[in-house]
């Protein structure tokens, strides 16, 4: 692209470079379009299970929280917290993270993994009394874990989402715009002078075969005068050793009619006494 708005070269080199640019930049705008169409499908899907999986959440706890206190009054009103830290050496519920591939956007994805032998030390708690409400409260606040986590993990994919489909939109909205109007803007221009280059040349061309037209004209009747006027001066010169043709003439039936310059010469030439004469063609004969 031109830059500090100067226009490209107009030919045709130019014009099919950005011929290759708009094709591609129109396709890179339709898979663009597609992969926000796709993002919106998934955004839309994502939405829906975080406002299901909420709900989820805030009954779990609840319940987590109601189980929490019955085992607390199956345990004599004791705080059972310090006795569970106490036992818990091991995590027994750990979080990994994964990926998710989601047209061509890396989606983080967070996955719970338990291992119920690290429980084992804990398996004793309330073995007095109010064992079997710890299980349950125990059971309970797993299932409110493993709903935070997906919902952790479906929060984080949402706004991932939300960033990707605001750039891709810019790409977007920038190729279908600025960038393909800017190119069919230029190709048009190019188009523009290179049919005013070929008129250029045409009318060019056509005084060129005019101006050579009245040159050869020109010259023609110059050659003409020219053969003309030699015509016109062309007399035979004594110098040339080209002998001229005979001339018959006919004596005059009476000697009272006019004689011809040919014998006006040779009487002239006799009369003098000159002899033969090289210009006379009666005395050459």
């Amino acid at each position: 692209m031109s830059s500090g708005g100067q226009k490209p070269a107009a030919n045709r080199m130019t014009l099919q470079t950005f011929k290759a640019r708009l094709g591609g930049a129109k396709k890179g705008h339709a898979l663009l379009k597609k992969k926000r169409d796709a993002l919106k499908t998934k955004f839309q899907a994502l939405l829906k299970d975080i406002v299901d999986t909420k709900l989820e959440v805030g009954n779990g706890l609840k319940d987590a929280s109601f189980s929490y206190a019955k085992a607390q009054w199956a345990n004599a009103g004791d705080d059972i917290t310090a006795t569970v830290l106490e036992r818990a050496k091991k995590p027994s519920v750990t979080c990994r993270l994964q990926a998710d591939n989601i047209a061509g956007v890396s989606i983080p994805i967070f996955k719970m993994v338990h291992d119920p032998t690290v429980d084992t030390s804990s398996q004793t708690l309330g073995v007095a009394h109010g064992g079997a409400v710890i299980g349950a409260c125990k059971d309970v606040y797993l299932k409110a874990v493993t709903n935070l986590i997906h919902l952790a993990s479906l929060q984080t994919a949402f706004q991932t989402l939300d960033e990707e489909i605001k750039m891709t939109s810019r790409r977007v909205n920038a190729l279908e715009y600025v960038l393909i109007p800017r190119i069919e803007e230029i190709m048009q221009y190019i188009t523009q002078e290179m049919d005013e280059q070929a008129r250029e040349e045409f009318f060019r061309v056509k005084k060129v075969v005019e101006k050579k037209k009245a040159k050869v004209e020109k010259e023609r009747l110059e050659q003409a005068a020219n053969a003309a006027f030699v015509e016109a001066i062309d007399a035979p010169s004594m110098l040339d050793n080209k002998k001229d043709a005979d001339l018959v003439f006919e004596a005059p039936a009476a000697s009272g009619e006019p004689r011809s310059r040919a014998m006006r010469l040779h009487a002239y030439f006799r009369r003098e006494g000159t002899g033969r004469s090289a210009t006379c063609g009666l005395c050459r004969a």
